[in-house]
């Protein structure tokens, strides 16, 4: 642990929520999603010397990504996540030493993850509640010291050590944290839906507000070259989808793909079936080329135990879902995965840890084989974009999947009001953009997003939402 590692007591943990509203359905994996509740969290803490501070995060609670148990509505998912939030503000509130950022965190993960367990809710469900806790509690401790997330996290002030990754065991985390350089911008990857209209054709209903409604109207409005591209697992109806939206890609020169199975896909057979199917359509010749891995296509169930080297020897393949603990990428590994997603309402200790492992490996084999990628379309403007911006930038991510902007009117959509935007968008006039109605949007030119502003003290905050719009977190039943 480095010795400039801080120590706190956390004072208060405060709950809260508000419901998101999109402007056109979205559709991942089993669900087809119109509104989402997001939730807040507002936490204090206070140093040794006196020093103390606020801080908050925020994070959308999506349906049926963490648990795609059919037989759970979407109101289920909703309330495993609130009950997730609970229990972690309840554990950690429950410890009245100081410790470091880090130390907080490790002390009750692992206890996190079996009274979940208990509970009938997974690893995933279990761990989202410290991971927007932990975010907060990061916020805050910038505050209180005066730093930036870049700071704490390069000084290692959140002291950061291997003792719930025992493979890491011997690496110089000091040196590896000591390495790391931000960026002042990122390429965006625009994420194109099961529903998403490729065209005007595909349109069943204008919503004129405006803003982009086809991938056609995205390419122009955002002057976007990466793209994620959702697949079913139907081959014939993926084959088809993937052909139209190739021709309009067709029009840029030059592209940047990734793929998404979202576990659609029943075994490592089908999925290389289904690649060799692309590589053998005439139509994708361009597309392929450039699809740069493929992620999490196989069900978390029998991810990790199937081999999927027959596929990664053809293109790299990402688990998402998969990670779900802290030793699933080396589980991954073992069966021929080389990447792994960094997603926010995972944790930000565990990207941040992940990074660590590519680092290592890498330096190993003196070859940039293992690696991550920022896969989290939901964030929403305000502290979920900003924050989960700063970490996939200062582990040196280039390509961002972002769709919150898309699916959701900037601030109003998520029922911030003008009051709210104006203060985010003073903090961060190169993030977002002015819009009508006292309305804020992520700005987007020639397909990059300026992140110069996330420097600020404390996790890339710089405004808090405004109070008088959020809601107590329900207790979930």
């Amino acid at each position: 642990m480095a010795a400039e590692a801080a120590r706190f007591h956390i004072e208060a943990i405060e709950l809260f929520e508000r419901p998101v509203h999109l402007r056109l359905p979205f559709r991942f994996g089993v669900v087809t999603l119109t509104h989402c509740p997001q939730a807040f969290v507002r936490a204090r803490v206070a140093l040794p010397d006196g020093r103390s501070g606020w801080g908050a995060a925020a994070e959308l609670m999506a349906p049926k990504w963490f648990d795609k148990n059919l037989a759970l509505s979407n109101e289920d998912n909703f309330d495993q996540l609130r009950r997730a939030l609970h229990a972690g503000r309840d554990a950690y509130l429950s410890r009245t030493r100081a410790d470091t950022a880090f130390g907080h965190f490790a002390a009750h993960h692992s206890a996190l993850i079996a009274a979940g367990a208990e509970r009938g809710d997974n690893a995933l469900v279990s761990c989202f509640g410290p991971a927007v806790l932990d975010r907060a509690l990061l916020d805050a401790l910038g505050h209180a010291l005066g730093h930036s997330f870049y700071d704490l996290v390069r000084s290692n002030a959140i002291g950061l050590d291997a003792r719930l990754t025992p493979d890491l065991a011997g690496l110089d985390l000091d040196g590896f944290l000591a390495s790391l350089r931000s960026a002042p911008r990122i390429a965006l990857r625009h994420t194109v839906g099961l529903l998403d209209a490729i065209t005007d054709a595909d349109v069943q209903q204008r919503v004129h507000d405006g803003l982009p409604e086809t991938l056609e109207e995205t390419i122009q409005a955002t002057g976007c070259r990466w793209y994620k591209l959702k697949v079913s697992g139907q081959e014939a109806a993926d084959i088809d989808r993937l052909s139209r939206i190739a021709a309009v890609l067709q029009r840029l020169p030059k592209i940047d793909i990734t793929l998404d199975g979202n576990e659609q896909f029943p075994d490592a057979d089908a999925a290389v079936a289904f690649w060799r199917r692309v590589l053998a359509t005439p139509a994708l010749e361009r597309l392929a080329a450039h699809t740069h891995y493929i992620e999490q296509p196989l069900p978390r169930a029998v991810a990790l135990t199937s081999d999927v080297r027959p596929l990664a020897a053809m293109r790299p393949v990402l688990i998402d879902e998969s990670d779900d603990r802290m030793d699933a990428f080396e589980r991954a590994i073992e069966q021929g995965y080389t990447g792994v997603s960094s997603k926010q309402c995972k944790g930000v200790y565990r990207s941040l840890l992940n990074a660590a492992r590519c680092h290592r490996r890498n330096a190993q084999t003196h070859a940039a084989r293992y690696f991550m990628s920022a896969e989290d379309l939901t964030t929403q403007a305000g502290l979920a974009v900003q924050q989960d911006l700063a970490l996939v930038n200062l582990i040196g991510l280039t390509h961002v999947e972002r769709n919150g902007h898309h699916y959701v009117d900037g601030f109003a959509g998520q029922g911030g009001g003008p009051a709210e935007a104006a203060a985010f968008l003073h903090a961060h006039p190169g993030l977002y953009e002015a819009a009508p109605h006292g309305n804020a949007h992520l700005a987007v030119h020639h397909g990059l997003l300026d992140l110069r502003s996330l420097t600020s003290v404390g996790f890339a905050s710089g405004a808090e939402p405004d109070r008088t719009t959020l809601e107590a977190l329900r207790p979930g039943t």
